[in-house]
């Protein structure tokens, strides 16, 4: 089944839905510039301005395409075409639109009744095809490749920016058509921030060196965090090291079909509080990669959600000790029909540079 027709199937008879959210456009038609999405029975529209026809013909085949003109909005044109299509109920993601922009969706399509459409694409998405599946492996493929790239150039007096520059170049260089996110590198004391800004700090004879990096192919992401040591660690560093490589290999062993997220949530940070190292562990475990790099499912305390094959998640505990540093090992993984496998296939083991 399409992947419209499975949102049509979620939603009420003779109802349409417009998407605003870029990332449930192109997942539901492949269409990767500005505008509109509008499905609906019989219908399966590309709402957008003359600089983005041509794209969309070729981007979408099967989706009509129609160009907003003078004096017609998107939204405007997209009423038009429910009235001509007879429908008069209208699913929107309220979770985008901004107060503003109901209050000026209402004023364009009088007449239409208008309901939530309540995160169905994104339920959709949480369940990855064996296309998506592809993309992704190919994503993390290049993300390992520039990995052992990199472990090659870190070395003392090299800038966490320069690391950075050089990690990001050779991602590019690859085949990454982009980054799935800014890319972090946090050496010595600035360990101790998850979402470091990689700076002019530096890098030194035994820091260690957490680096946050993911390519995106295709329109889908990777996600993979390491951490090196550069010269000999401190004791205290590597015994760290080796609590958070041991929770994140055990959490990650134990994803499989119907496993409840705060479960294996709870198995990392177990580990991680017995060690005496539960307050340096703030965030939570894991989420899901797709498209966007953070979406559903969570692997958090709080999710209820029980795994199901196809969903891909990422296993990244950690430990951040302010004004000492930090360590984050993390993997992309797809929950297989039987267990897990983990599509950064780059070591996980300590590696001194």
């Amino acid at each position: 089944m399409k992947r419209t027709d499975k949102l049509l199937a979620a939603m009420p008879e003779n109802t349409a839905a417009l998407l605003h959210n870029p990332s449930n456009i192109f997942y539901l038609s492949g269409y990767t510039g500005e505008g509109l999405l509008l499905v609906g029975p019989e219908m399966r529209a590309v709402i957008t301005d003359f600089r983005y026809v041509e794209a969309a013909q070729k981007q979408c085949p099967g989706f009509a395409v129609h160009a907003i003109r003078a004096g017609v909005s998107h939204v405007q044109l997209a009423h038009e075409l429910l009235q001509n299509a007879g429908i008069g109920r209208l699913a929107i993601e309220d979770n985008v639109i901004t107060v503003r922009g109901m209050r000026e969706i209402e004023k364009a399509m009088p007449g239409i009744e208008f309901i939530p459409l309540d995160f169905k694409p994104e339920k959709l998405r949480e369940v990855k095809d064996d296309d998506e599946l592809s993309r992704i492996e190919r994503a993390c493929d290049i993300t390992c490749q520039a990995f052992e790239y990199i472990c090659g150039f870190i070395a003392p007096g090299r800038t966490e920016r320069e690391v950075q520059l050089a990690l990001d170049y050779k991602m590019l260089q690859l085949g990454a058509e982009g980054l799935a996110f800014d890319t972090i590198v946090a050496s010595g004391e600035n360990g101790s921030l998850p979402h470091a800004v990689p700076g002019e700090r530096e890098i030194r004879e035994g820091d260690m060196v957490t680096i946050d990096f993911g390519a995106r192919f295709e329109g889908y992401d990777a996600d993979m965090t390491r951490t090196v040591a550069v010269g000999q660690p401190s004791e205290k560093m590597r015994r760290i090291y080796e609590i958070v490589l041991h929770a994140q290999e055990t959490a990650q062993a134990a994803i499989a079909p119907g496993m409840k997220c705060s479960d294996i949530d709870k198995i990392a940070r177990d580990i991680i509080t017995e060690a005496g190292y539960g307050d340096c562990f703030g965030h939570s475990t894991g989420h899901g990669v797709g498209i966007d790099i953070h979406e559903e499912p969570r692997v958090s305390s709080r999710s209820q959600q029980i795994l199901t094959p196809g969903n891909i998640v990422t296993v990244e505990p950690g430990i951040y000790v302010p004004g000492l540093g930090g360590v984050r090992i993390e993997n992309t993984c797809v929950v297989t029909e039987t267990g897990v496998r983990a599509l950064c296939g780059a070591s996980k083991e300590l590696r001194i540079l």
